[in-house]
């Protein structure tokens, strides 16, 4: 015989071995001790949760002829015969497979034929968000109204696909995922019947990788009883699984509370020789923040699914973090976690954040409770800069002394003679400061290149006197004495040939 995975030899087959969904499991026990079944219902959930697991238990529940406590005896002629692969009054169907119209039709057909050895035929269907828009419409009429033997269970990952009108015609049963301690003590419960030696840390990292999911967690299991040869341990575990040690963590996070930047940045570097992925660390070191955070407080300390030593690690340690910081160490992965998809240098990136990371602990870190920080830029070498001006200042007045204001003349206005009336005096008007006289300087003169004068030909020697200036020099020199003037030149338009 072909070995059988775990996850399908240790299926439940009563709803007294279903794990992590009490809730669903009494609702459905007391409608079959009252005999009060319906005729749609719909599960759905996450993947690995027990959806088609808690389908096929409550089908034979229903056809078993003496159930114990609403679960099937197992020992009847009705579950003998739910239990063979031949089955007729147990159809399952896969919604993804058989999707069209043609396929509801199909089973509108069929479901007029009454069960072979129970009291109900049960359809089973299976990813039922999968059914495309007219075969829901098809399969409408068929839900609301379905033969008295007829019962229908629907399956779904993604009940937010399914038509409301499909909704509305079925009881909606929400299954939950797996805690990681209800995981554990399932594999506990598998390890001991499989005569496998495994070790309860080993078993929460696979709980913990599961995710959720005991389908997941079962067909892991399988996976590293087969790697570890039967003798499951820690580091084994996390050898096959690749996954990162929480030892790292901790020592990363005693190198930021002590400001030791370079620890840090070493046990990066040996964290990515190994393997790992930044993004997968990043995140993983928020989680371990986050773990921080819960043990810090008894009250939600029950948030730590964590193994009882590993859970001692993170109270110690979480004393001498503080709440703040942790605060603050959250948001900043958190946004490396954001960003890290987008960035070029990833390394970078993952190594800026664990500065930022070492730094809040520092006295000049800003304080916050939660929000984001405040983008405040420091001045650099602010001191510096203040003395630099002062130097500045009074290198300035010791090469420009003060001079006093010269004196403006203002000219008198000439009254006429053949006025009959003096005129009314204009009242003076107060100029304001930015229109007060200042201290006049003088102008350097902008020239143009046609003003210049030079010729490359001849000097002018005629028609002006030598010691009349040269319209250059009357420009340059308003006020200079004309003795002074130096030889004018006659202006001459050239081109390139004269150059050459």
């Amino acid at each position: 015989m072909s070995y059988l995975a775990l996850y399908r030899a240790f299926r439940p087959k009563t709803f007294d071995e279903i794990i992590g969904q009490n809730h669903i499991v009494q609702t459905l026990k007391n409608q079959i001790n009252t005999d009060r079944v319906g005729h749609a219902y719909l599960f759905c959930g996450a993947r690995g949760t027990g959806k088609t697991t808690m389908a096929k238990v409550f089908a034979r529940a229903i056809n078993c002829k003496n159930p114990k406590n609403g679960s099937p005896c197992g020992e009847c002629e009705a579950c003998q015969a739910l239990e063979s692969p031949a089955n007729l009054d147990v159809i399952e169907m896969d919604a993804a497979s058989n999707n069209k119209v043609e396929n509801v039709r199909d089973l509108r057909e069929k479901i007029q034929y009454p069960p072979v050895a129970g009291r109900y035929k049960v359809y089973i269907i299976d990813e039922v968000h999968m059914l495309s828009q007219s075969a829901f419409n098809a399969f409408l009429k068929t839900l609301e109204e379905p033969p008295h033997h007829a019962i229908f269970i629907l399956a779904t990952t993604e009940k937010h696909k399914i038509l409301p009108t499909i909704l509305s015609r079925c009881q909606i049963y929400d299954f939950n995922r797996m805690n990681v301690n209800d995981t554990v003590d399932h594999l506990k419960y598998v390890a001991e019947k499989e005569g496998i030696n495994a070790e309860t840390e080993a078993l929460n990292v696979i709980a913990q990788k599961a995710d959720g999911g005991m389908r997941d967690a079962l067909s892991i299991f399988d996976q590293v009883v087969s790697f570890t040869g039967g003798n499951v341990t820690y580091q084994r575990v996390i050898e096959n699984l690749n996954v990162l040690d929480y030892e790292y963590y901790f020592r990363i996070t005693d190198s930021l509370i002590g400001n030791k930047v370079p620890e840090a940045m070493l046990l990066l570097n040996e964290i990515l020789n190994k393997g790992f992925d930044g993004h997968h660390f990043i995140t993983g070191l928020a989680s371990h923040m986050r773990d921080l955070l819960v043990s810090r407080d008894s009250s939600t300390l029950p948030l730590l699914e964590v193994s009882d030593g590993v859970r001692a690690r993170y109270s110690e340690q979480a004393q001498r973090c503080d709440t703040k910081f942790l605060y603050r160490a959250i948001k900043v992965c958190n946004d490396c976690d954001l960003n890290y998809r987008a960035s070029k240098n990833k390394r970078l990136l993952v190594e800026i954040t664990l500065i930022q990371l070492a730094q809040l602990t520092t006295e000049d870190a800003d304080t916050w409770c939660g929000r984001s920080p405040k983008k405040i830029l420091k001045p650099l070498f602010s001191k510096l800069a203040a003395d630099t001006h002062a130097v500045n200042l009074q290198a300035n007045a010791e090469s420009h002394p003060e001079t006093p204001a010269p004196v403006v003349s203002v000219p008198q206005q000439k009254v006429p003679t053949n006025a009959a009336q003096p005129q009314a005096e204009a009242p003076a008007t107060k100029r304001p400061p930015f229109l007060q006289p200042t201290q006049q300087t003088s102008k350097i003169p902008v020239l143009k290149q046609g003003q210049l004068g030079i010729s490359i030909r001849q000097p002018f020697t005629s028609a002006q006197p030598a010691n009349s200036p040269t319209p250059a020099q009357s420009a340059a020199t308003p006020n200079a004495a004309s003795t002074n003037a130096a030889p004018a030149y006659e202006d001459y338009i050239f081109n390139e040939k004269d150059i050459i």
